[in-house]
């Protein structure tokens, strides 16, 4: 596939993922429902990993690589989120590094994703109301930037794509 088409796929994927997760929390009690939806978000997720990878791996493929790994990871049964900020930290890095998306739009993704890791390594370690607890604020203050980036991210990459990334210069390499 082309950067263009990984890019629209991934944009896809980003909407229907954050429509889904968002309507597992409003459906919690009905189980058939969050079953399909969480089917639904794993495969996003898996469908993240390998378009954002194939975006990126230009830039840096063994990060690409990890990050595309913590995707599919975060499609698993079990804590989720934490490969899901992770993978997210290293895809928004990737796309600073290579500048294949607005600088800002790449900044917050870079910044709400690792904050997400600190909130939930916390949040598993039993402060902020425990893993995955949305009564805490802080919670709520730290997953809102992630989802404007989200957001904001999925139309850009529909609409505008990405750029090819920029040349990395071999060490020693005049610049």
């Amino acid at each position: 596939m082309t950067r263009r088409s990984n890019a629209r796929i991934a944009g896809l994927a980003f909407l229907l993922y954050i429509v889904a997760g968002i309507a597992s929390m409003q459906l919690t009690g009905s189980a058939g429902a969050t079953s399909v939806l969480n089917v639904l978000m794993s495969f996003c997720a898996m469908l993240l990993g390998v378009t954002l990878w194939a975006i990126t791996r230009d830039v840096d493929p063994d990060l690409a690589m990890i990050a595309l790994a913590c995707r599919v990871l975060e499609a698993a049964p079990g804590p989720g989120e934490i490969y899901f900020a992770v993978g997210s930290t290293l895809f928004s890095w990737l796309l600073l590094r290579g500048r294949m998306i607005p600088t800002p739009l790449a900044w917050l993704g870079v910044l709400a994703s690792a904050f997400l890791v600190i909130l939930i390594t916390l949040q598993l370690a039993g402060l902020f109301g425990g893993p995955g607890s949305w009564s805490s604020p802080v919670t709520w203050a730290l997953w809102l930037p992630m989802l404007i980036f989200e957001v904001v991210l999925a139309w850009w990459l529909l609409i505008k794509g990405v750029t090819a990334p920029q040349p990395r210069h071999a060490a020693g390499s005049p610049a």
